[in-house]
C-alpha cells in the first residue's frame, strides 16, 4: 500500500527506532506512548487488522510479539503489560495495518485500562448462544 505509514516504516520511507526486524514483522517505538517502552509489532504482510489476517500472519507474528514482549519487560522493568490490538475505528484504531501495542505497565501507573460495568445473566447467556451459532 502506497499510503499506509507502517508500510512506509517496513520499507525504510520514513525512520523509526526500530528495535527488532525479521522477515515477518517489524517492532519500533510508538512516536506518541503510553507508558514508558511502548512499542508496535507489525506484521509486514499489509493487511488492515487481526481479524482479516491471513492464519500464516498471525501464526508468524505472535512468537515474536511474545519475546519482544518479555525483551520490554526486562529493559524497562516492567510489573505488567497490555498487549492489544485494535480492530475498527470505533476501537480506536486509525493505522489499518495489523499491528500489537506493546505498553509496559508499572505498579501505580495511573493508567487504567478499560471500565468493567455490571451485565444481566440472561444478556451474557443469549449473547454466548449466539456466537455459538455462529461459530458453527
Amino acid at each position: 500500500m502506497t499510503d499506509c505509514i507502517f508500510c512506509k516504516i517496513i520499507n525504510k520511507e520514513i525512520p523509526a527506532d526500530i528495535v527488532f526486524e525479521d522477515e515477518n514483522v517489524l517492532a519500533f517505538m510508538d512516536i506518541k506512548p503510553v507508558s514508558k517502552g511502548h512499542l508496535l509489532v507489525i506484521a509486514k504482510t499489509h493487511t488492515a487488522d487481526f481479524l482479516s489476517a491471513e492464519d500464516s500472519v498471525i501464526a508468524s507474528s505472535m512468537p515474536m510479539v511474545k519475546k519482544i514482549g518479555q525483551a520490554l519487560m526486562k529493559t524497562v522493568n516492567a510489573q505488567g503489560m497490555n498487549i492489544t490490538s485494535n480492530i475498527g475505528a470505533a476501537s480506536g484504531q486509525s493505522v489499518f495495518h495489523l499491528h500489537f501495542h506493546l505498553i509496559p505497565r508499572f505498579d501505580k501507573d495511573g493508567l487504567q485500562s478499560w471500565p468493567h460495568q455490571d451485565s444481566e445473566p440472561k444478556t451474557r447467556t443469549e449473547i454466548a448462544e449466539r456466537i455459538k451459532k455462529e461459530l458453527k
